[in-house]
């Protein structure tokens, strides 16, 4: 019989090559299973590594990129810890790569993952439109983390991670709108936002109607164009600006934590106090709100749950135990603070 090559090996157990490379060299980040089935058919049909063989493992990469989408995020940033754990218990590294607001991602990952050598990228945030048709050259596994994608659309070459951003926008409204707050303004974010933004926005319209209250376009605020959207002065301008208008509201729904920050600013400035006056409730769940004045009742994310499951996914794609794409939807948590105002009360 021939004398099989690593390839055929690869090609038995229907992993890629640096797989079986990883499993010969003793690599501690690819999976058990894995490696017992890639060992077993070495050993079967007496397989002998070449030097070029064993050395495969030390010209490799075994980085991981993140391409992140408003990688100022602070929710973000709370998941960079959980990454770097879960990618270090497997043997793996990660590098950070921030997009801008003009930047999809596409033409970004090409050349990381060429340049860097990636075995696979996490990309997080923002909103990317046809990704089956936009990503199909690119050649490495990846998963979408928290990445809002059209609902209409079929994902089924890559695994999804991420909440409903619909839904848990609409958890927030209905529980203001059962405090008995009729009159309830909204900040979302920029007017051309077709991801969280416009999702949220939905539930937030959603919420309103089911509770039958009417929806007044002069409660829904956009954030600023020449300022990070999501930030605190984002939401310190528009949150001014709200109050500047005198439109009437009793209840303010930030859909960002840091945006909201801003927000108790504008309103402390206007001489007005939360949560007698104004209500608030943002969303994210970052830990700072527990120490605002008053503290911040939000919809907290389950982050640690995203970054893991994130992880996980990328690694069976990268191990090449062929399983199918999953799509993970968590849901996040009411966390009640004391910036609400129960008006039955």
């Amino acid at each position: 019989m021939e004398t099989l090559t690593i390839k055929d090996i690869a090609k038995i157990c229907k992993v890629s090559t640096s797989t079986v490379s990883r499993a010969i060299n003793d690599d501690p980040g690819i999976n058990a299973k894995t490696r017992e089935r890639i060992l077993r058919v070495v050993k079967e049909f007496h397989f002998v590594p070449n030097s070029s063989a064993r050395n495969l493992k030390l010209t490799e990469s075994n980085t991981v990129g993140l391409l992140i989408k408003g990688v100022g995020n602070q929710f973000f940033q709370s998941m960079y810890t959980v990454f770097e754990k879960e990618l270090q218990k497997r043997g793996y590294d990660f590098i950070l790569n921030e997009l801008n607001d003009r930047q999809t991602g596409v033409d970004e990952a090409m050349q990381l993952a060429k340049e860097k050598r990636l075995k696979g990228i996490i990309f997080m945030g923002g909103f990317l439109q046809n990704p089956e048709v936009r990503l199909k050259d690119l050649n490495i596994p990846f998963v979408f983390c928290t990445v809002a994608l059209n609902p209409e659309e079929k994902v089924t070459r890559c695994s999804t991670v991420a909440i409903d951003d619909t839904r848990e926008s609409y958890k927030a409204v209905d529980y203001l709108c059962k405090k008995g707050h009729k009159r309830i303004a909204i900040i979302t974010g920029r007017k051309e936002d077709t991801a969280v933004g416009y999702l949220r926005t939905q539930g937030y319209i959603k919420a309103l109607k089911d509770n039958g209250i009417e929806v007044d376009p002069d409660l829904i605020r956009s954030m600023p164009e020449d300022i990070p959207d999501y930030s605190i002065a984002a939401g310190y301008r528009t949150t001014k600006k709200l109050l500047e208008d005198g439109v009437d509201f009793t209840a303010l729904y930030v859909i960002s934590d840091l945006a909201a920050f801003g927000a108790y600013r504008a309103i402390s400035e206007a001489g007005k106090k939360i949560p007698e006056d104004y209500s608030v409730i943002g969303f994210d769940g970052l830990e700072m709100t527990r120490y605002m004045v008053p503290a911040l009742t939000t919809i907290k994310q389950p982050e640690v749950h995203l970054a893991k499951s994130a992880v996980g996914l990328l690694m069976k794609q990268i191990e090449g135990e062929n399983e199918p794409v999953e799509h993970l939807v968590y849901d996040a948590t009411l966390m009640e603070q004391e910036s609400v105002r129960d008006m039955n009360a």
